[in-house]
């Protein structure tokens, strides 16, 4: 076997061992048919966030004022649409950071957030979605969101953990490090497989 195909063979071998996801294989939930898109987007850094491609950083304490590192895709107001996308901590001195958002015409309509420690919670309303988010492991997110009769759900690692509905007109979806209101950086969150599909 020639040497470059042997080298591929191990380190495909070694992250089996390890347990590394493949976001790229996932599919979209619920019964379809779906049909991919790529919206595009807006990075928006605020007080101490800084974007690197898909790394979101709040390099500061501080525990007033604006401070987000997000990506914010466009405006959508029809049709059912899903997010999906995997978020790793990779470092998080700080606590209740927003990670995921779908955006509505009078503010936040879903807010996911992290503690330290790993719990995922709903900002309105403070429900646990999860827990088990800590710094180094990667936890897949969809939001399935159906415009017409305002369902929106929200998926970790393939279950259904948290529904809500109402609201109407333009939302949008965003996703990255955001400091709450009852939280404080600093974090560092690494996003990747972002995918998007409406039908």
């Amino acid at each position: 076997m020639p040497r470059r195909l042997l080298a591929l063979v191990a380190a495909v071998a070694t992250l089996t061992a390890l347990g590394v996801a493949s976001p790229a294989a996932a599919e979209p939930l619920e019964s379809g048919p779906w049909t991919a898109y790529s919206p595009s987007f807006s990075v928006q850094e605020r007080g101490c966030g800084v974007v690197n491609g898909l790394t979101f950083q709040l390099t500061c304490s501080t525990a007033s004022g604006d401070q987000r590192a997000e990506r914010r895709y466009a405006t959508y107001s029809t049709g059912v649409r899903q997010f999906e996308g995997y978020f790793r901590i990779t470092s998080m001195p700080g606590t209740r950071i927003s990670l995921k958002q779908t955006f509505g015409p009078s503010g936040p309509f879903f807010m996911l957030a992290v503690e330290r420690g790993g719990r995922l919670y709903a900002v309105h309303g403070g429900t646990t979605l999860a827990t088990g988010a800590t710094v180094g492991a990667t936890v897949r997110v969809n939001t399935v969101h159906n415009t017409g009769n305002g369902a929106h759900r929200t998926y970790i690692n393939g279950s259904n953990r948290h529904s809500q509905t109402g609201g109407s007109g333009g939302y949008y979806d965003k996703f990255g490090a955001y400091r709450t209101n009852s939280g404080a950086g600093p974090a560092t969150v690494v996003w990747s497989g972002v995918q998007f599909w409406q039908k």
